[in-house]
């Protein structure tokens, strides 16, 4: 029971490590024109830059399903990101989480 207790706990602390660690990686996706956006690997968002021509207000229905779009797919490669980096760490190689 003592073994298990201290095996959680040194998971956790890997845990906390890698959260850390995946705090100062930075994604960036900007395949969808005229956004471009900048989140960590813990999904955090840090920053975004639209074009200024998306701002018109006859562009607007068309930037809102173009920046959700833009977001799905970033927050998409962050998840790869943070799946890679956790599969670098022993005992969180979890199969199937890439």
């Amino acid at each position: 029971m003592f073994d298990q207790v201290k095996k959680m706990m040194e998971l956790k602390k890997q845990a906390d490590l890698l959260k850390r660690e995946l705090e100062k990686v930075i994604v960036e996706y900007n395949e969808v024109r005229g956004i471009k956006i900048r989140l960590n690997g813990a999904q955090m968002f840090q920053s975004f830059e639209i074009e200024d021509s998306w701002l018109a207000p006859q562009q607007k229905a068309r930037f809102q399903t173009e920046l959700i779009k833009a977001v799905n797919m970033a927050i998409k490669k962050s998840q790869k990101e943070a799946a890679a980096q956790m599969q670098k760490v022993p005992g969180f190689n979890i199969p199937g989480l890439s």
